[in-house]
């Protein structure tokens, strides 16, 4: 495999994931200078190239590792539990926590929305 082709592939699984070069940035925290140079063919750390790549699923070689669908998932799944603990929190100050059945439902609810509902586009960022 060459620099080239696994380049390429970074690009197209960032692509079909939908993610912006800032938030893959911010996500792998790798700096958007060092994605920009490594994206235009220049030499970076190894530590670098495990983080972007690791991030979007793939291999050192540009191999899926997880499917787009189930990285999805996973990354609805922590945004989903991010927003719920927001809101428990928020609730627990009030002394009004959730019960756990409702707060499996939100969590499923935030899920949903983050891969086909009114937050799909914002499900990678940072």
């Amino acid at each position: 495999m060459t620099r080239k082709e696994l380049i390429t592939k970074v690009k197209k699984r960032k692509e079909a994931l939908g993610i912006t070069i800032e938030n893959l940035s911010l996500l792998s925290g790798v700096s958007v200078r060092t994605v920009n140079r490594f994206l235009g063919g220049e030499d970076v750390k190894l530590s670098t190239l495990e983080r972007i790549t690791h991030l979007l699923g793939l291999d050192f070689s540009g191999n899926e590792t997880i499917s787009l669908q189930e990285l999805k998932r996973r990354r609805a799944s922590e945004k989903a539990l991010f927003m719920a603990s927001l809101v428990q929190g928020n609730s627990s100050l009030e002394m009004q926590g959730m019960e756990r059945e409702s707060l499996e439902k939100m969590i499923s609810e935030f899920e949903e929305a983050f891969l086909n509902g009114e937050y799909k586009e914002r499900l990678w960022v940072a």
